[in-house]
């Protein structure tokens, strides 16, 4: 995993673009896709702010590059298009389609009772959240390399709650543009795993045709932000900027508790 692990709950969703609301079938929300209305850059989306999990265990990573620096005062969440040529504001992962996104995480030696999960994404020209829908599975190994499910499915709704993150997806050419609202869907787990490296593969449906996209991790500065994975229809293939043509990773928040002692697997010699 090419990315960081965060102890505090941040609050971190970002900024919005000029790009598309894309069908299902395409893989990626791309500075280069066909452009929505430019939005009003003092203007954003209404509702509930997401606050994060009381009982944080993991933050994969950020997504905010600049504290402040979108519409109204907002988070923003910028793509570096003018500095390393990214271009991708975020990929594809809609129950409409097969197209599903996947990262990994460790669990420690004591093991996780994991209540939920939150993942992070926008629908282009969202005012208020849309999302409606949260599919999740968990796999004990990379999914395109002999790993087996071991929790979820990709037909049950586990969405328990949606709310705006105050992070808009921008670029370095269109900054404070209002049009993609980062949104946090929490999805209901209930699971415990053992200690383990395991990876979570999801879509999300709303109410909108466009996506919903997931933006990937962000950093100031860096090109390759982990090691996530697409799923095409067919294949696992590299979460891959299309623009710099490197691999990103991607930001969910784990809520829950460390297993207590007689909950823990182990073995006697």
């Amino acid at each position: 995993m090419h990315k960081s692990l965060w102890v505090s709950a941040l609050a971190i969703v970002l900024a919005s673009v000029g790009s598309t609301g894309a069908a299902a079938g395409q893989a990626t929300d791309d500075i280069r896709s066909p452009q929505p209305p430019a939005g009003n850059p003092g203007a954003g989306a209404a509702g509930p702010i997401w606050r994060g999990p009381q009982a944080l265990l993991l933050d994969s990573g950020p997504l905010v590059t600049h504290p402040g620096g979108g519409p109204a005062g907002a988070d923003a969440s910028r793509v570096q298009n003018s500095s390393f040529a990214m271009i991708t504001l975020g990929f594809t992962a809609s129950t409409a389609g097969p197209l599903r996104v996947t990262d990994d995480f460790t669990v420690p030696a004591a093991g996780w009772g994991v209540s939920t999960i939150t993942f992070f994404a926008y629908q282009t020209g969202a005012t208020a959240c849309t999302l409606t829908d949260v599919r999740v599975q968990i796999w004990d190994g990379p999914p395109n390399a002999g790993g087996t499910i071991v929790f979820g499915d990709t037909t049950t709704n586990r969405l328990a709650s949606c709310a705006l993150s105050n992070i808009y997806r921008d670029t370095e050419t269109t900054v404070a543009n209002d049009q993609r609202p980062i949104q946090a869907a929490t999805a209901t787990v209930a699971t415990n795993l053992a200690a383990g490296t395991y990876w979570v593969d999801y879509q999300l449906g709303g109410t909108l045709a466009s996506g919903p996209f997931v933006p990937p991790i962000t950093i100031l500065g860096q090109t390759t932000t982990g090691n996530g994975l697409q799923w095409n229809g067919t294949a696992w293939a590299n979460l891959t900027d299309t623009g710099s043509a490197t691999q990103q990773g991607l930001r969910f928040v784990i809520d829950g508790a460390v297993l207590p002692v007689e909950l823990q697997k182990f073995s006697i010699d």
